[in-house]
């Protein structure tokens, strides 16, 4: 049998966990707080894996990135999943130019756009990137 990879809970900390399980919006969140405090009470890796239908390597990283950053490693970084298409900092200029010369038309505007810019988006992204200029600029 290999060693307990087991976090050292205080009791404040692991109120916090438990609070935070209960009270996350974030279920992945709350899966982890489960993960820790399982681990806190000396359960195996693939016991508490077992429990939470995740790898024992998924567990011995989460368990790690608790020790090393606290509660706060619990939670995903930003930068992950998929970029958008769309950019607001970057478009919204060159977007609401050619919205500008095409008042009238959405499609117009859309296929002038893209000829400049060289991104190929849809109609419905295109709209839906205006619709948030909209709610940006009244906000």
């Amino acid at each position: 049998m290999g060693r307990v990879n087991t976090p050292h809970l205080s009791t404040v900390s692991r109120e916090e966990l438990e609070i935070l399980q209960i009270k996350s919006a974030n279920a992945s969140l709350r899966k982890r707080c489960q993960l820790i405090l399982l681990k806190g009470d000396g359960r195996s890796s693939k016991d508490v894996g077992s429990i939470l239908r995740m790898s024992h390597v998924s567990v011995n990283s989460w368990v790690k990135r608790y020790k090393e950053e606290g509660i706060l490693g619990l939670s995903i970084k930003p930068g992950r999943g998929k970029k958008g298409l769309l950019n607001l900092e970057e478009d919204k200029d060159s977007i609401l130019e050619s919205i500008k010369k095409h008042r009238q038309k959405v499609s117009s505007a859309k296929a002038e756009w893209e000829l400049v810019s060289g991104k190929k988006v849809s109609e419905k992204t295109f709209k839906r990137f205006l619709k948030s200029l909209v709610e940006d600029i009244n906000g």
